[in-house]
C-alpha cells in the first residue's frame, strides 16, 4: 500500500508539473502572438532587429493618417521614355495599409496575431506606344515596422505584343519567378541573397524618408526597369544621395539615375520623379528622361467605389 501511495503522489507531482509547464508555455506563445501583431515581425527575427523593433514607436499622425479605412491616391502626368521617344500617359500611386500573412505572402482576409502590418503601394502606368497601349503594374508590400525588406514585389506588364510577369517572395532568400513572351526571359525560377530592393524604397520613404540608405550601394533596380531594358533581375552597384527634399539613386553600370522629389514634411507624399537611361535599342537608342509631375491627391476607400457614379472620382484625380 505504501509504494502505490508513492506512485500516486509521483504521478500527481508529474501531472502537476506539466500542467503547470503547459500554462506558461502558453502564456508565452500569447506575449510572443502579441509582440508580433504589435511590431510587424516574424518568427527569424535577429537580436539587432529586435532591438529596432524595441525602439520603434508609430507616431500618433501616423496612425490617424495611415488608419482610417482609407487608401491614398495620387495621380500623376507622365512623360514616359520608350523605343527612343518620350509618350505622354498617366501614373498612378496607391498606397494603403493592410494585414499581410507571412507564410502564404498575400493579404488577410481576417485578424490573426500572426499576420504583419504592411504599406502596400500599388504603382500603375498608361501609355500608347504608337498604335498600341502599354500597362504596368507594380505591387510592393513593406512592413510597418521599417526594419526588413520588403516581403513581397510583384510587377506585370501588358501590350500588344504580349505581357510578362515578375514575383520576388522574401524568404530565407530572394525566391523570384519570371515568366515573359520573350525567348531569353521566359519561365525563370531563381534565388537572390537578400539586398535592398528599388521598388522597396517607395513605401520606406513614405514611412521615414531619414531611414533610406545613402552611399555606395548593392540595389536590385525596379522590376519594371528590368523588364522594359531586359536586364537580369539581380543586384547592381549604385550610389544613394538623400537631401532635405529629394532622394537620388545612380547606377554607373546601367548609365541610369532615379531621382524622387517629396514632401520634406509627414506625409512624405511624392511631389514627382525623373528616371534617365538608355531608351531604345540599336541605333535609335538614346539617353532620354522620363518624367512624372503630380496632378492630385485624394484619400478614398476606393475598393467601395466600384459604381458608375464614382466613375467622377477619376476626374477629381484628373485621369479622364
Amino acid at each position: 500500500m505504501d509504494t502505490l501511495y508513492k506512485l500516486k503522489k509521483i504521478i500527481k507531482a508529474e501531472v502537476l508539473f506539466w500542467l503547470f509547464a503547459g500554462i506558461i508555455s502558453l502564456i508565452t506563445s500569447c506575449k510572443e502572438q502579441t509582440k508580433s501583431k504589435d511590431l510587424a515581425i516574424s518568427t527569424n527575427t535577429t537580436p539587432k532587429e529586435e532591438k529596432a523593433i524595441e525602439t520603434f514607436k508609430k507616431s500618433p499622425e501616423f496612425n490617424t493618417y495611415w488608419y482610417t479605412g482609407e487608401a491614398e491616391i495620387s495621380s500623376y502626368k507622365l512623360e514616359q521614355a520608350r523605343y527612343g521617344e518620350i509618350r505622354e500617359g498617366t501614373a498612378v500611386l496607391v498606397y494603403v495599409t493592410e494585414d499581410f500573412l507571412p507564410k502564404v505572402q498575400v493579404k488577410a482576409d481576417y485578424q490573426n496575431p500572426k499576420n504583419i502590418p504592411v504599406l502596400k503601394l500599388n504603382a500603375t502606368k498608361n501609355f500608347n506606344t504608337g498604335i498600341y497601349p502599354y500597362s504596368i503594374m507594380q505591387s510592393t508590400f513593406y512592413p510597418v515596422s521599417n526594419n526588413k525588406h520588403a516581403l513581397k514585389v510583384s510587377s506585370s506588364m501588358q501590350e500588344w505584343c504580349g505581357h510578362v510577369y515578375a514575383q520576388l517572395n522574401n524568404r530565407d532568400q530572394f525566391q523570384v519567378m519570371s515568366h515573359s513572351y520573350f525567348e531569353g526571359e521566359a519561365d525563370q525560377n531563381f534565388k537572390l541573397d537578400k539586398a535592398i530592393l528599388e521598388n522597396e524604397l517607395w513605401t520606406k520613404l513614405r514611412i521615414n524618408p531619414k531611414s533610406l540608405p545613402t552611399g555606395d550601394l548593392k540595389i536590385i533596380p525596379s522590376f519594371e526597369y528590368s523588364r522594359l531594358r531586359h536586364i537580369n533581375i539581380k543586384p547592381y552597384q549604385a550610389s544613394a544621395i538623400l537631401k532635405s527634399n529629394s532622394y537620388t539613386i545612380s547606377y554607373p553600370e546601367l548609365n541610369r539615375t532615379l531621382s524622387i522629389t517629396f514632401n520634406p514634411n509627414f506625409p512624405y507624399d511624392i511631389l514627382s520623379w525623373k528616371e534617365t537611361f538608355k531608351s531604345g535599342f540599336g541605333p535609335q537608342a538614346k539617353i532620354l528622361t522620363t518624367k512624372a509631375t503630380k496632378l492630385k491627391t485624394i484619400k478614398s476607400a476606393y475598393w467601395q467605389k466600384n459604381s458608375n457614379k464614382d466613375e467622377a472620382l477619376r476626374e477629381t484625380l484628373l485621369l479622364n
